[in-house]
């Protein structure tokens, strides 16, 4: 990995869920790029020194908009937000998913939870029933685009694993 002061720095999270985190070089003490790199982090401001990992890559399209020739693309990272909106009235409770940036068609579904009339009125039990049968058609959706991309990038219908 090399890396030049202004390169963006992504670095994926050591843990699951955990956030991905990107910064700038600030000081590169190698001459020829090498690690380690001291980097500013856009979510702290903080500046620490990074000794990175193979979960962390060096974002060639900074280098590039300065004009320098770009190292080959070691990965990539993407952020896609979900965004989830529930609805509740009289027992019934509907959720609507949708991806807010991300694929360049937007993606939408919506899912449904209804009580049985003896049943209590507990909400947050209907929220995670239709929060929950959204984000499982919203996901479905996904895979349905990504065999369609499938197919087409290979010229034959496809079939994606789920």
């Amino acid at each position: 990995m090399k890396a030049a002061v202004g390169d963006r720095i992504v670095t994926a999270s050591g843990v699951v869920g955990g956030a991905v985190r990107d910064g700038v070089v600030t000081e590169c003490p190698h001459d020829d790029g090498s690690p380690p790199y001291r980097v500013k982090w856009s979510d702290t401001g903080e500046e620490t020194l990074v000794h990175p990992g193979p979960d962390t890559f060096v974002d060639p399209d900074a280098r590039a908009a300065r004009g320098e020739e770009a190292e080959p693309r070691q990965g990539r990272a993407l952020t896609w937000d979900v965004r989830i909106t529930v609805v509740e009235s009289g027992g019934s409770t509907t959720a609507e998913a949708t991806v807010t940036n991300g694929p360049p068609d937007a993606l939408r579904a919506v899912g449904h939870a209804r009580k049985a009339p003896e049943d209590p009125e507990v909400p947050l039990i209907g929220d995670e029933l239709a929060v929950g049968r959204a984000l499982r058609r919203l996901a479905d959706r996904l895979l349905a685009v990504a065999e369609q991309d499938v197919s087409a990038a290979v010229g034959h219908r496809a079939h994606v694993h789920k």
